[in-house]
């Protein structure tokens, strides 16, 4: 008989409450605060966004190393899991797929007898991009899906999904690298806002509109745009609940079902984006 793990970093942005109830595993990623270590969820959000307002230097955060992710397989293994399914932050803006991979090796020469299954998976993606999916695999395995149903609902998931959203703000794009300096310094005289799109790994700037009041119909229309039919569709947000609403209501209306969540943005992507981020994410046509 199946025993299966799910097992992820904090990243993904699902609520510790809703990771606890769905038997989804989390492991907190660590911070560095104005030079003193924490790790993601030893503030609030709220608490959180404080802190990016005021420090004098820009949060950071590392990978959770290879023997932290070795600790959690032999873990397993002892709690008799056959299965052990590892969805990780997108591998090109983080090494913790590396580490978890190490872990990997190290485990099977540790316990050359153990039958534990682990399958690694790069989400390609950030917060609820993988946080939503794993919600809704864990529920899966609530209902007595088996293990390869859904490793393959994510597979096909991480190989469709498609992330917009733009920020009020560019300082925290800026400082993060992610804008050029020079680009931020004149977007912000123009008082451009950038479109910037999550896919397959890649965050690209897809679009520019002038203006505040412009950046939720901008959003909206790209994933309307791009989306399959009937896909599930999130919004995403930090402090601003009523962008958000406008958000969720342009989506509402425009497709005639209601999101599959409201979500806020968790550390690791409010560090590089600032606690001004607005999003939608949706599921678009399979590429990979």
């Amino acid at each position: 008989m199946e025993k299966i793990l799910l097992l992820t970093d904090s990243a993904c942005d699902i609520p510790l409450d809703v990771a606890r109830d769905l038997g989804i595993r989390v492991m907190p990623i660590p911070i560095e605060v104005d030079g003193a270590p924490h790790h993601d969820g030893d503030f609030t959000l709220d608490e959180f966004y404080d802190i990016l307002e005021r420090c004098k230097k820009i949060p950071t955060t590392s990978h959770i190393n290879y023997h932290q992710f070795l600790q959690q397989y032999l873990q397993a293994d002892e709690q008799g899991y056959t299965h052990l399914l590892h969805v990780t932050i997108n591998a090109q803006g983080s090494n913790m797929i590396q580490a978890a991979n190490h872990a990997k090796e190290l485990f099977a020469q540790q316990r050359p007898q153990s039958q534990m299954h682990i399958d690694i998976i790069d989400s390609g993606t950030y917060s609820v991009g993988y946080g939503f999916p794993l919600t809704e695999a864990a529920r899966m395995l609530q209902k007595g899906v088996g293990y390869a149903a859904v490793r393959d609902y994510l597979l096909d998931w991480f190989g469709s999904l498609e992330i917009y959203f733009s920020v009020y703000s560019l300082d925290f794009v800026k400082k993060s690298g992610r804008v050029s300096c020079t680009a931020a310094f004149v977007g912000d005289i123009l008082g451009l806002r950038p479109i910037i799109r999550i896919m397959d790994g890649r965050v690209e700037v897809v679009d520019k509109v002038r203006g505040d009041a412009k950046v939720v119909p901008a959003l909206a229309g790209w994933a309307q745009k791009q989306m399959c039919e009937r896909s599930p569709y999130a919004t995403l947000c930090a402090r601003y609940f009523d962008r958000r609403a406008q958000l969720t209501g342009a989506m509402q209306k425009a497709l005639g079902y209601p999101p599959v969540g409201e979500y806020r943005a968790g550390a690791c992507i409010a560090i590089n984006a600032g606690p001004q981020i607005i999003g939608v994410m949706v599921k678009g046509h399979r590429r990979r």
